[in-house]
């Protein structure tokens, strides 16, 4: 937990203080370990509120954080400025925050390190390697290059599944007005025409039935089916159930390998540009890849630090594409592995890209094709009795 602490330390004099610890006795050892005398001692809480509950704009405060280190102010001038002009509360709290850190001497990484679930640990990473070089604009302009491509990328998906989810989705309210308040009004006309119909319409007929005598306890199954299906959808259990069932078929599980390819690519090669060496960047991106993708990557940072190549030790691992590996081989020989990666990532989001293209092309026929079926034999279905008492007329 955090406490906020007002201290009289040497050569500072008084001062407040924001520290982590686990009790207030721990704080006071703190203190006394930095030759400092203890005034008060108090608990953080509503610090701690607005972190857990404001969503930090992360992107655009880098995009804001770089436009003023370009412009040519200091780090500290940076932070004190986007702290003056941000409107959110919340925000300007965390900002503050930081700022306070800065102020005590804290390194910005160790500062932004404080807070995992606003700052990842990419993020944090990419700063501390920066702050060795001396090049924070550089490591801020990968890290917006990296963010920005992964947001494309991920907006193309989103974009692609939309029409079909939305045939999808239509379709099935459309059949289910059909059968619930249509069907039952046609089998109350139909009732006394005995059994002189097709089979399938007998069916609806009694489906009719069903849903006239039982309709609220159909209601109830509805609702609650449903229910249980919106919980299931919010538990990370049902996701990776759904993901492993999706690995396992081919076509679809090919395409997902490759796209997990790309993000691991991608995020290697803008930490190996930041000056983070190989083996460190591969244990930080382990945690971003699927869990059975994470024993190879650990076995290829062993590869590698047994002395075996880059390209090698992907290959040994299945963690590479006929082509990623032609492309670390050329990284390689040229020395420039952080863009080669780089440029394998963005080879393999062309790919995803013109599949996703081509199988949504292929899926919104099929599915027109198929919701006009299911409701086309539903009406037909319902007026076949008609077309039988025309006939039997004639």
């Amino acid at each position: 937990m955090r406490y906020e602490v007002k201290v009289v330390l040497p050569g500072k004099g008084a001062t407040h203080l924001q520290l982590d610890a686990d009790s207030e006795a721990s704080v006071r050892q703190q203190i006394m370990a930095q030759g400092g005398m203890v005034l008060s001692i108090r608990r953080s809480i509503s610090g701690w509120k607005f972190e857990s509950k404001t969503r930090f704009p992360l992107v655009h405060f880098s995009h804001e954080l770089l436009s003023l280190l370009t412009a040519g102010l200091s780090l500290v001038e940076s932070i004190e400025t986007l702290s003056d002009k941000e409107q959110d509360a919340g925000i300007r709290k965390i900002i503050q925050n930081l700022l306070t850190r800065l102020y005590e001497g804290i390194t910005f990484s160790t500062t932004l390190e404080e807070y995992p679930h606003i700052f990842p640990p990419l993020y944090v990473s990419t700063i501390r390697a920066s702050e060795k070089t001396g090049d924070l604009p550089e490591a801020l302009t990968r890290f917006i290059t990296y963010q920005t491509q992964m947001e494309v990328v991920r907006k193309k998906m989103i974009g692609a599944s939309i029409y079909p989810v939305l045939l999808l989705t239509v379709g099935l309210l459309v059949s289910l007005f059909l059968l619930v308040f249509v069907v039952p009004k046609f089998s109350a006309i139909y009732e006394d025409m005995g059994s002189d119909l097709p089979w399938m319409s007998l069916m609806l007929i009694k489906w009719g039935h069903f849903v006239q005598e039982r309709g609220w306890e159909l209601v109830g199954i509805v609702v609650a089916t449903l229910s249980l299906g919106g919980y299931a959808v919010t538990r990370p259990s049902f996701w990776a159930y759904v993901m492993q069932k999706l690995w396992r078929i081919p076509a679809i599980g090919e395409r997902m390998r490759v796209y997990q390819l790309a993000r691991f690519y991608k995020t290697l090669g803008m930490l190996l540009r930041g000056g983070i060496s190989i083996t460190k960047a591969l244990e930080m991106v382990s945690g971003l890849l699927q869990a059975h993708f994470r024993p190879r990557v650990e076995a290829a940072a062993r590869h590698i630090q047994e002395g075996k190549t880059i390209s090698n030790a992907m290959e040994m691992e299945g963690l590479t594409t006929a082509v990623g590996s032609r492309m670390l081989r050329v990284g390689e020989r040229t020395g420039l592995m952080g863009d080669m990666m780089e440029r394998i990532g963005n080879f393999h989001d062309e790919e995803i890209a013109r599949w996703v293209e081509w199988t949504t092309k292929l899926i919104e026929p099929l599915l027109m094709a198929v919701i006009g079926v299911v409701i086309g034999g539903i009406i037909v279905l319902m007026y076949m009795p008609i077309f039988e008492l025309a006939g039997s007329v004639s």
